[in-house]
């Protein structure tokens, strides 16, 4: 019904136009005193009539469609877990019914809740019990807890009598987080990220722009990656419906090509290695080789300053006496009696 108003619109213009050029010209034609002109005036004349009764009928027909688009149908998008209520425009006392019905997307009808003046609320459908209240005094029902079940349309009789309002109601999951997949290809300098859902996608960059997506055969859609040289280049894949908005985790380019800090980071941790490993052998060598400790101080004499208490304590080894026995007296080897 909503693609209608557009083409009625376009066709009630066309006619309004049309019939005044009509009323114009045989307004000219009738203050023309031209025998010639004369015998077309009653021509003209009916021909403004017809499309006068032809914008009449394009006129009411659009006054419907507003109607029903407006006047008779309301919607409302819910998560599950939420609460919705539904309230009629008026209610003309005195009421002693009211009725609420629900159409599954099947076309079967049940009674959420129902109220009259002798037993008070009824709730006759498992479905809706403990979760929907009414108040009697406006009519509105309120239900909780909503489950994708609960999606369809209410209707509301009031003492006995259909009211004309009609409350679309869908219920919807909400979307999870997104979670991106990295797919190589033979382009070492391209790659593909795919985002694997249904719902709407929204691919991003880290410059806020919005991407567009690649649909296949699968779920999702997928979108392909160069490699621009610059590791914190991130994307995002968001998902989204009526009632709900995730954003994945970004992804860098350090994660999709491995380049950047990655590599740098290993060349620089066996650079150090290495020099680490090369200080302490030279270090060991001038502690322990005694040729080596002496060239090196003949060599630079500014290392003992630096390996001062070393160079003590190794020079206080060497110059140790060996130790003697305490009655290690010398006596001749031949010595004689007198």
């Amino acid at each position: 019904m909503g693609s209608l108003c557009p083409f009625l619109l376009l066709s009630m213009s066309q006619t309004l136009l049309l019939s005044f050029d009509l009323d114009f010209l045989y307004t000219a034609l009738s203050s023309n005193g031209d025998s010639g002109c004369l015998k077309y005036r009653r021509k003209v004349q009916k021909a403004a009539l017809r499309m006068k009764m032809l914008l009449l009928r394009y006129s009411t027909a659009f006054i419907c469609a507003v109607f029903i688009i407006t006047g008779a149908v309301s919607g409302e998008d819910k998560a599950v877990g939420q609460t919705v209520s539904f309230r009629p425009d008026k209610i003309v006392p005195p009421v002693s019914s009211i009725i609420w019905k629900h159409r599954s997307s099947t076309g079967s009808v049940i009674k959420v809740i129902e109220w009259d003046v002798d037993d008070g609320d009824n709730i006759p459908n498992p479905r809706f019990k403990g979760i929907t209240t009414l108040d009697q005094k406006t009519g509105e029902i309120t239900i909780t807890k909503l489950t994708v079940e609960h999606s369809g349309v209410y209707t509301i009789d009031i003492n006995g009598k259909e009211h004309e309002q009609r409350f679309t109601l869908n219920v919807m999951e909400r979307v999870p987080k997104p979670k991106m997949t990295i797919e190589v290809s033979s382009n070492p300098d391209v790659a593909y990220l795919r985002c694997a859902y249904n719902e709407m996608i929204i691919w991003k960059n880290s410059s806020g722009e919005t991407l567009n997506g690649t649909k296949n055969h699968d779920p999702g859609e997928y979108i392909m990656v160069k490699n621009t040289r610059n590791p914190e280049n991130f994307y995002t894949c968001t998902l989204k419906n009526a009632v709900s908005e995730e954003i994945s985790d970004p992804v860098t380019e350090r994660e999709i090509f491995g380049t950047g800090s990655n590599a740098g980071m290993i060349v620089a941790i066996v650079i150090v290695v290495f020099i680490v490993i090369a200080v302490i052998a030279i270090v060991l060598s001038y502690l322990i080789m005694k040729t080596v400790h002496e060239s090196v101080n003949n060599i630079c004499p500014c290392i003992p300053n630096i390996f001062g208490p070393l160079d003590c304590l190794l020079k206080k080894t060497d110059r140790e006496p060996k130790n003697s026995a305490p009655n290690d007296v010398a006596s001749p080897l031949n010595e004689t009696a007198p």
